[in-house]
């Protein structure tokens, strides 16, 4: 059974910085994707960006130059480091592990960490 837990949200100020966690626990598969990923209140929920097993990065045009993923291959954890944060960035943070097959894809889910960014 696979486990995706996000952590690290909080409050703070615009312009300040947050860097969230995203550990997964449990077999990944070979071929995965780890997307982080947000909804503000009374939105849908919006792409942030991607990181492929291959090492390529898809990122959302209003997470580039601001936002940055990266991981930590020893511990199976992957960040986002939000940078110069603004109140629009306030929503719920969520980090979904695809593991892709040639058959189907399957996608886990954590269950969102809380930024808010205060003017």
């Amino acid at each position: 059974q696979v486990q995706v837990v996000e952590s690290g949200g909080g409050s703070v100020q615009a312009g300040g910085s947050l860097r969230l966690s995203c550990a997964v626990s449990g077999t990944i598969f070979s071929t995965h994707a780890l997307g982080w990923y947000r909804q503000a209140p009374g939105k849908q929920r919006e792409f942030i960006v991607e990181m492929h097993s291959s090492g390529r990065i898809k990122y959302a045009e209003s997470a580039k130059g601001r936002f940055a993923i990266f991981r930590d291959n020893g511990k199976n954890t992957w960040y986002l480091q939000m940078n110069n944060l603004e109140p629009e960035d306030t929503a719920e943070y969520y980090c979904k592990m695809t593991f892709i097959t040639p058959i189907r894809d399957h996608d886990n889910w954590g269950q969102g960490t809380q930024v808010t960014v205060s003017s």
